[in-house]
């Protein structure tokens, strides 16, 4: 539900965010509706709050744990 199809676009969402946040807390006292704004990108960024993205994340490897397990049994069947 959460999960990504490429465990490296999961990762750059995230970098996304972390990145969107940090700037938003820096810049709060300065740009108080750009930080706002950041915010905001950063949790589209992230699907959610942070926990639904880490919930993505351990379903994306798990898919990816799946779907390298099949290959190996579908190599190892005889044909």
């Amino acid at each position: 539900m959460f999960g990504s199809a490429f465990l490296g676009a999961h990762l750059m969402r995230g970098a996304a965010a972390a990145a969107l946040l940090a700037w938003a807390i820096v810049h709060q006292t300065a740009h108080p509706w750009l930080s706002l704004g950041a915010g905001v990108g950063a949790l589209v960024a992230l699907r959610g709050c942070p926990m639904c993205w880490t919930v993505g994340l351990v379903e994306t490897l798990s898919q990816g744990r799946r779907d390298s397990t099949a290959e190996r049994a579908d190599r190892t069947r005889p044909h």
